[in-house]
């Protein structure tokens, strides 16, 4: 009975149905015209709004209470985090649907970096080259890292993975290897990956950029998520009020079931 029972159970590597994979688009969480800028309001509000798509209502239609998660004190805090352990040991769980995957573009962070040093031409015999490489890696992950807390603070349990840390590579710009078991692993175990565009090693050019939305792709097809969404910031003079546009996709290797666009709209 027991072997029976353990052969049910599924395998921390076997991919498990995903439900959702969110790109929060660069443009949508940064502010692009300042370098290493992040639109707080933006990032708070689609935070906020994926907070809500992820909840598990009680029995009431009531929303569980968010479990702020970010315990660190940011600068200027006049005093340590506040943690309640006696009624977060309490608490039955999250309240919150974790089989989601997040992908967030750089906006205007690691461009500037990027750019100047050629890094997605590759060349790490260059010694600007690879000075850039490092300077776009502190940059992107930085920006990650402010996205992890910002899911965290919404009761989101956020874990950011750089695909350079988790193995990823290129081929002339094309994905020679992307290790996903760490991926599959905390999503198995109730955590949200949180991922990002990244400079990555490339076997023939020796470095490269590997955007967000080539990560989006090859994990699409790895797990096969019920949707995938995209936040996107376009001007309100083209919109009045918020726009989700939703329609079927009928691609050739039936990626997904459904993309959505959340458009947030801007002043400009």
């Amino acid at each position: 009975m027991a072997e029976e029972a353990a052969q049910e159970q599924p395998s921390p590597t076997a991919p498990r149905k995903v439900r959702c994979i969110v790109k929060l688009g660069g443009a949508a969480i940064t502010n692009k015209g300042e370098l290493e800028s992040i639109n707080e309001e933006s990032l708070q509000s689609a935070c906020a709004q994926l907070r809500q798509a992820m909840s598990e209502s009680k029995g009431d239609g009531a929303p569980e209470k968010a479990l702020g998660m970010d315990w660190s004190k940011r600068h200027g805090d006049p005093a340590d985090p506040a943690v309640d352990a006696e009624w977060i040991s309490g608490m039955a769980g999250l309240g919150v649907d974790t089989n989601f995957i997040v992908v967030h573009g750089a906006g205007s962070f690691g461009h500037f970096q990027a750019s100047r040093s050629g890094v997605h031409k590759g060349g790490l015999h260059s010694t600007l080259v690879k000075a850039g490489f490092v300077a776009t890696r502190i940059s992107v992950t930085s920006l990650n890292q402010e996205i992890v807390r910002a899911l965290a603070r919404e009761g989101i349990p956020s874990v950011g993975m750089s695909p350079f840390a988790c193995g990823w590579s290129t081929s002339q710009r094309k994905i020679a290897s992307a290790n996903a078991s760490q991926i599959i692993q905390s999503l198995h175990t109730g955590f949200v990956p949180v991922l990002h565009g990244d400079a990555v090693l490339d076997e023939l050019l020796d470095c490269t950029i590997l955007s967000g939305d080539v990560i989006i792709r090859h994990l699409a097809q790895l797990l096969s998520p019920k949707y995938v969404v995209f936040l996107v910031l376009l001007p309100s003079l083209l919109f009045h009020g918020f726009k989700i546009l939703s329609y079927q996709i009928s691609m050739e290797d039936n990626l997904v079931h459904h993309f959505l666009y959340l458009v947030i709209l801007s002043s400009f």
